[in-house]
């Protein structure tokens, strides 16, 4: 048995339990605790990476008890891409926090160890209970570290949040009840395989429950109507922690792909019609709301927030594809759309801070902060020559022939539009103009520079947070000049996402076929 599948959920658990007993006072022990168990993860990661480019699919059994009697954990290719990329997120978005973010709340460090927790746990679970019970861990976390420091904007998006999900984690515990009933299993895998053998009267009963679960994924990926928490939500937070929320809605798409092709039998299994009828005509809706918002948005985060919302909309109509090349190219999209909206945010906390300084100076752009908006948003419209680019024309070769002239169309429109919102964001950030109105986004207003609330005096944005914005970019840069081996990899991982028989001989060995 291979114990590092398990590390990447011990490791932030046992930091946070290790943060939350240290003493308010000791916030650099506590910076220095957390900052090591983040790093820790790289490596494990790497590791992971290697281990699962083999294509050996690892299960890990905790306690020996093996599936479908206990449950498990499972490592794959795509489950070892995510965990790669949560570490490197979480590294930026943890070095750009700094001191000051933690000063303004307590338990900062052990939430943001609990949150990686969560998100580890949801890309490793082997059933449906452990993925719901690593669910609500990461979205416990995500509850404090949004309203984080407190304020009105925070208070008031931290709750709507908690509300929605709330009720989202109620749908979910009344489905996977239905499917349990019905299957007496939640190992993904067996349940796979006993929903399979169903006679024909339950099948429709099946079907509600697994629509049902595929609504909650929806409404924690924010797919059109459920969208409309996101943009509010991660303009109010801080950028780090909006910077690691970057992935947050990734865990709802990577939960829709992996129950899709491992418990409802993929393109020919129960969800087939579900997806194709009706995902992928509410994600061509959410990639136009999220331009039209992005358009409409008056800060840097807002338009980062609709940004995010656009990207959910062309994954979710990946995943309505249910084909290998729709799955691979959604897989590297993610990548990339992930990285650059994680940069995305810490620039706009970089230049557009919440907290004046006590000198009233303003925070102009420098020609790095230029350098990084321009790569920036140019990933995340999909320019050439980026890797937005790359996977928006990946995704656009795999569209099934009969679904272009309704894809086509909206994913170049949208990418005008979205082209237009960030220039001219991009002007009013970059080429401030004397006397140009400044928008403080707490208050929703504009000010004059000359009003006494914002001082004449100009100071350059955060270096830590422009260098960890740098580093989260240079990943889109890379997987632009290795397009090459990453598309190879995700190739590969949509191909064994796609092989129900491989997990089934991994995880219920004699049963794979």
């Amino acid at each position: 048995m291979n114990h590092a599948v398990l590390l990447p959920i011990l490791l932030p658990m046992l930091a946070g339990a290790l943060l939350t007993a240290m003493p308010a006072q000791r916030l650099q022990a506590q910076r220095t605790v957390c900052a090591i168990a983040t790093l820790l993860l790289v490596p494990l990661a790497v590791l992971l990476l290697r281990q699962a480019a083999t294509g050996e699919i690892a299960v890990y059994a905790p306690g020996n008890w093996p599936a479908p009697f206990g449950i498990v954990l499972q490592l794959d290719r795509t489950a070892a891409m995510m965990l790669a990329l949560t570490a490197v997120l979480a590294v930026a978005a943890l070095t750009a926090a700094g001191a000051g973010t933690a000063r303004q709340g307590r338990h900062f460090h052990a939430l943001f160890q609990f949150q990686l927790m969560g998100l580890n746990g949801a890309f490793l679970a082997g059933d449906l209970f452990n993925l719901f019970v690593f669910f609500e861990v990461l979205l416990i976390a995500s509850y404090a570290l949004l309203v984080h420091g407190a304020g009105r904007a925070r208070i008031g998006a931290g709750l709507h949040y908690v509300i929605l999900n709330l009720v989202a984690s109620s749908f979910f515990l009344v489905a996977i009840g239905v499917l349990y009933g019905l299957s007496g299993t939640l190992n993904m895998a067996h349940l796979g395989l006993r929903l399979a053998g169903l006679p024909p009267q339950d099948l429709p009963l099946a079907v509600a429950a697994g629509a049902m679960l595929m609504l909650v994924f929806a409404l924690k990926a924010a797919l059109f109507p459920l969208y409309f928490w996101l943009p509010r939500a991660y303009a109010s937070a801080t950028g780090p922690v909006a910077a690691l929320f970057a992935i947050m809605t990734k865990v709802g798409i990577y939960a829709m792909l992996r129950c899709d092709a491992l418990v409802f039998g993929g393109p020919q299994g129960l969800l087939g019609p579900f997806l194709r009828d009706w995902v992928f005509p509410l994600a061509l809706v959410t990639l136009a709301i999220g331009a039209v918002g992005a358009l409409a948005a008056h800060a840097l985060r807002s338009m980062t927030g609709y940004l995010v919302v656009a990207s959910v909309g062309l994954l979710s109509a990946c995943v309505a594809m249910q084909t290998q090349a729709g799955w691979a190219a959604g897989m590297y999209y993610l990548l990339s759309t992930t990285l650059c909206t994680g940069a995305l945010f810490l620039l706009a906390d970089a230049l557009e801070p919440r907290q004046r300084r006590e000198d009233g100076a303003l925070v102009v752009a420098s020609r790095f902060a230029g350098v990084l908006y321009m790569v920036g948003v140019l990933a995340a419209v999909g320019l050439p020559p980026l890797s937005g680019f790359l996977g928006k024309a990946l995704i656009l070769r795999a569209t099934p022939t009969a679904w272009m002239p309704a894809l086509w169309p909206v994913v170049l429109v949208s990418g005008l539009v979205m082209l237009i919102a960030v220039s001219r964001t991009g002007t009013r950030l970059l080429w401030r103009l004397p006397h140009q109105a400044e928008f403080v986004p707490e208050g929703d207003e504009y000010l004059d520079e000359d009003h006494p609330a914002l001082a004449r005096a100009r100071v350059h944005p955060d270096a830590r947070k422009l260098s960890c914005c740098a580093l989260l970019l240079a990943g889109n840069v890379a997987l632009t000049v290795w397009a090459g081996p990453a598309s190879d990899y995700v190739g590969a991982a949509a191909a064994q996402m796609l092989d129900r028989a491989a997990y089934l001989r991994a995880v219920l060995p004699g049963q794979g076929g």
